[in-house]
């Protein structure tokens, strides 16, 4: 991961065993390093302090904070505790992450949710009364922490208190599939709502994050798999910078797509 201040932030190991994290220069010197992240696995930014940015990571011992130059370990009351997904936001100090602690688990299906304040190396959980998965997480545009439930209930929460704002349904109940490539409900986030796929009924719905409701479902053609969701203004070339003459169009807005896939 690129870091404003212009060092890189990387993870060193094998597939049999991770557990360091350091930030090097572009010349390769190690600036700061922690060997105290078992199997390192996802990551996250929080808002940054005046020294620069803030990043999260997922460790097999609880979570790793790399904060104003330097590592700090989050304290655990688990031996092993795993958050190997995380979704932060610029605008919040806490990030939110799955939170799992058998390690003998094949396919575990945790109720609680881990909030990791970035300030204090401390994380808060909650539970939230059914099972999700690694789909089932997002951030809303106050850092609110999203969370789809096998209940259907796309759970709002407060990411710094951890109070439940809102308990919406949004999709029938649900179960992790088998296979994690296979369709499951999805959760992303543009703006002010929230984009909730429904594998089982091929359909999308949007949800208003402030007010807790559903504001729209669309029926999909096929049974959707994965989503990305994006936001924008369109933008119109300045013809007269480009060296091109102006045919009396200038109000035209024109947008560009060649190259992007839809």
């Amino acid at each position: 991961m690129p870091l404003t201040d212009g060092n890189l932030l990387l993870t060193q190991g094998t597939e049999e065993s991770r557990d360091t994290v350091q930030v090097v220069t572009p010349a390769g010197e190690v600036v700061t390093e922690t060997t105290d992240c078992p199997r390192v696995h996802g990551e996250a930014t929080a808002a940054p302090t005046e020294q620069g940015d803030v990043v999260s990571l997922g460790c097999e011992n609880g979570p790793v904070v790399y904060r104003d130059g330097a590592f700090h370990k989050v304290a655990v009351e688990e031996d092993y505790q795993r958050s190997g997904n995380q979704f932060g936001s610029h605008d919040s100090p806490v990030v939110l992450a799955d939170y799992n602690t058998d390690p003998d688990a094949e396919q575990e299906r945790p109720t609680r949710i881990g909030l990791i304040d970035t300030r204090t190396d401390t994380v808060r959980t909650v539970d939230v009364g059914s099972a999700y998965w690694f789909r089932s997480l997002a951030r809303g545009p106050e850092g609110e922490a999203l969370v789809l439930t096998y209940d259907g209930q796309l759970n709002i929460l407060d990411a710094g208190s951890g109070e439940v704002l809102h308990e919406v349904d949004v999709v029938q109940p649900w179960e992790e599939p088998e296979e994690w490539q296979e369709p499951g409900p999805a959760v992303k986030v543009a703006g002010d709502r929230a984009y909730v796929t429904d594998a089982a009924a091929q359909q999308l719905h949007v949800v208003d994050i402030a007010a807790g409701t559903v504001v729209d479902t669309f029926d999909l053609p096929e049974t959707p798999a994965e989503i990305a969701v994006v936001d924008g203004d369109p933008e119109s070339p300045a013809t007269a910078e480009a060296g091109h003459e102006d045919h009396g169009h200038a109000s035209d807005t024109h947008t560009d797509h060649e190259g992007h896939d839809h």
